[in-house]
């Protein structure tokens, strides 16, 4: 009895990370095999994509921040008592995070795509830093359908929101240190055009 138990405790998780795993796959495929382009694209009044992408990400960094500190402020984790709003100032940063990140997610992948190091067709060369960026991205997409499924899943041990939200926090960390970051270590803030 207890190893059905069991099996069916770990059914969700197994489930989320499996279904994860298969969405950043082929998330990862599209990118390999898109032609990228820049139509379809746009720069919110930025000199280039990746301008404007620089600025979102740097904004979806202040929000995993955020989600961070108020998920360990929710669960008593910093010793201060939490409001009655945080739940919700929670749950709307997080869409808004997800928004962003869908929203820089299609710039990256239908823009520039999947690339791997080396020299492309057109001279463009490939660094080791571009490719580990994009399978962080990759990663990322797979990521957040697992934390979907934590946040909406009765039957989800209670472990897995947590992992799930840590998990999601550092690669979002990571490409966002493999991107924004190292924009504006290269080239400086992104000025907006004309």
């Amino acid at each position: 009895m207890a190893d059905t138990t069991v099996q069916r405790r770990m059914s969700v998780p197994l489930t989320a990370f499996v279904a994860g795993a298969v969405v950043a796959l082929l998330v990862g495929v599209f990118g390999r095999l898109h032609d990228p382009t820049l139509s379809g694209t746009t720069t919110l009044g930025y000199p280039t994509v990746l301008a404007m992408k620089t600025v979102v990400s740097t904004a979806i960094a202040v929000l995993v921040v955020f989600q961070i500190a108020t998920a360990l402020w929710m669960y008593g984790k910093l010793g201060i008592r939490s409001p009655s709003w945080l739940g919700t100032a929670h749950r709307a940063s997080g869409a808004t995070a997800l928004v962003l990140t869908i929203f820089v997610t299609y710039h990256c992948l239908w823009s520039l795509g999947l690339e791997v190091v080396g020299t492309l067709p057109n001279g463009h060369v490939v660094t080791p830093r571009a490719m580990v960026h994009g399978l962080l991205g990759c990663a990322v997409v797979g990521t957040i359908v697992v934390k979907v499924v934590a946040v909406r899943s009765k039957r989800a041990p209670g472990w897995l929101l947590p992992v799930a939200g840590g998990l999601l926090f550092s690669l979002l960390v990571l490409a966002i240190l493999t991107s924004a970051v190292w924009y504006v270590g290269e080239k400086g803030w992104p000025s907006q055009a004309g």
